[in-house]
């Protein structure tokens, strides 16, 4: 597969022409607008990210690694000076939101680079970040559509799919993760039909997952998260499919809250649950979901945001994680660029993880 300029800039996180800032999408405004942003300086990045401008784990991966090489336009420090000073700059935008791992992923994979090149000039390990940076947009592309492919091979014609949350174009670079097949599939002629839950409370299946597959052409119905049990016993559902932000050892995997119910509810009538994802997230230092860290969000986008008028008293509480951990024993594969993944999950990842990419 080819990948050009061009591919790169029509993604919905790239850099700008002249290749000193990061251009994204602004997810927080669709469906209503779409609007712009231009990244620059580390508060810029660290607000993007944890507000949701951008997110999906691939595409924050990608923003932060462009990140990095626009942060080091800011700095003339040389040697071990910079690296420290990029350093501290990495770790920063980790701490914007610590569940994704391919936000630490790519950070560090970038800092591995300044670590490797210390006796290098500040201009000279600019144009190292740069493509460095580049090469993990491309692989992006290029992992996404194996992940399509391979994902695709698990439905056949008038299959109904399921999905939670936003994992297609918006949140990778080109197909998706968990919407990648059914970009493929509509791209080779084979007709689908998607279920979006609404995915609360940032309502990412209806502001963005409907959005992207409407204007795709596929069959999308948008559904209430708690719609999602009717549905399935109608003999709609042939198939789960879902993004995944965080993959442990054992294969329990951390995803939108809502995940691990759809999840039982799968399980409960015999509909087969992936998760799709690039190996980028499989973190096998992790080894359970006990041991993913889960952020929590602020209370008011429970009680007011997306309404006109607040649907709750501003003094009661509100628990509101961003994630939930769904336990492995729910899981029929995990689909990432590598293959499939079956059961027994532990010996399966290890081994898929030892491979050489494709």
């Amino acid at each position: 597969m080819t990948i050009t300029d061009k591919d790169l800039r029509e993604c919905s996180v790239h850099l700008t022409e002249d290749e000193q800032a990061v251009e994204i999408l602004d997810q927080t405004r669709l469906p209503g607008a779409e609007e712009y942003l231009i990244l620059r300086s580390p508060q810029e990045f660290f607000d993007a990210i944890k507000t949701l401008a951008v997110r999906g784990a691939p595409a924050i991966g990608i923003c932060a690694g462009y990140a990095m090489y626009v942060l080091a336009l800011g700095t003339e420090k040389e040697g071990a000076a910079f690296a420290g000073h990029m350093r501290e700059l990495g770790e920063y935008l980790i701490s914007s939101r610590p569940t994704a791992v391919n936000l630490s992923w790519a950070v560090r994979r970038m800092q591995g680079v300044i670590d490797a090149n210390t006796a290098s000039s500040a201009r000279e390990m600019r144009q190292l970040l740069l493509q460095e940076a580049r090469a993990i947009h491309c692989e992006d592309i290029e992992m996404c559509r194996r992940i399509s492919e391979y994902g695709l091979s698990l439905v056949k014609e008038g299959d109904g799919i399921l999905t939670h949350c936003n994992a297609g174009p918006l949140a990778t670079s080109k197909y998706g993760t968990a919407l990648g097949p059914m970009f493929l599939a509509k791209e080779q002629g084979i007709s689908l039909k998607v279920f979006s839950d609404e995915t609360r409370p940032l309502l990412q299946g209806a502001r963005l997952t409907s959005y992207e597959l409407q204007r795709a052409g596929i069959d999308v119905t948008l559904i209430c998260d708690n719609m999602a049990s009717i549905v399935m016993k109608n003999g709609w559902v042939q198939a789960c499919f879902v993004g995944c932000d965080r993959i442990a050892a054992n294969g329990d995997f951390a995803n939108k809250i809502g995940t691990s119910g759809v999840a039982i509810l799968a399980k409960h009538y015999g509909i087969p649950f992936y998760t799709l994802g690039p190996t980028s997230t499989i973190d096998m230092n992790c080894p359970t979901g006990e041991d993913i860290k889960i952020e929590q969000r602020d209370p008011d986008e429970i009680r007011s945001m997306w309404y006109k008028e607040p649907m709750a008293l501003p003094e009661v509480k509100c628990y509101n994680p961003a994630f939930d951990v769904t336990d492995h024993t729910l899981v029929t594969a995990i689909v990432t660029d590598q293959g499939i993944v079956y059961p027994p999950f532990r010996e399966n990842l290890a081994k898929i993880m030892k491979k050489d990419p494709v």
